[in-house]
């Protein structure tokens, strides 16, 4: 699947502790109307395995492992919107050769868990964008922070990094439950995007 390691040094990624690289959860969210039919439909994609929290060691290999499968999955799937794909608004699932921001990060999700990587540190995020839009990314969380896998960007940067508001994301413990990440409510949080993200 994944050719030869793309030579990244894990010192690129350390950062002064005190400086907010991990995320804050501030208690309970509702899914995506879009992940919870997924989980209708695929209830082995969600069940719940009696996880906890976990920051995985950001080891050399694993940080290029965790790039390659972004950059590889960015290359393999063309960026299209549910709306052309499906005709509705909203439609999660894993993609063949095109799909949308969420359809990429459950792809990029199968592959880390089928490389070794715990689920319970793989958890599918919802943002809002540099325009205010939804918008859907992976977040790996490690012993050097919370990184994010995003089809906007072959680079995998911390989350703090990247520009975004952060909404909710999936609980390490049961991927069914979500947690929040800011501590307002986001007024309309039913949908990711409203379009395919363009890479």
């Amino acid at each position: 699947m994944i050719g030869t390691a793309y030579a990244v040094d894990a010192d690129q990624v350390r950062v002064d502790p005190n400086k907010g690289q991990f995320q804050t959860v501030y208690g309970n969210a509702l899914p995506p109307i879009g992940y919870v039919e997924m989980c209708a439909r695929e209830p082995k994609e969600c069940r719940a395995i009696g996880g906890k929290p976990v920051h995985l060691a950001l080891t050399p290999d694993r940080w290029n492992l965790v790039y390659q499968v972004n950059t590889f999955v960015n290359g393999k799937i063309a960026p299209m919107s549910d709306e052309e794909l499906y005709g509705k608004p909203e439609y999660w699932t894993f993609p063949t050769d095109a799909g949308d921001c969420e359809d990429y990060l459950l792809l990029k999700k199968r592959y880390l868990e089928g490389l070794g990587f715990p689920s319970e540190a793989l958890l599918i995020t919802v943002v809002l964008d540099e325009k205010n839009q939804g918008h859907a990314v992976l977040t790996v969380t490690t012993d050097k922070g919370d990184f994010v896998l995003d089809n906007r960007r072959n680079d995998v940067l911390r989350w703090n990094n990247t520009g975004y508001t952060y909404l909710k994301r999936q609980s390490a413990e049961d991927p069914r439950q979500w947690v929040s990440l800011t501590k307002k409510a986001p007024a309309n949080s039913g949908t990711v995007a409203a379009g395919a993200a363009k890479k």
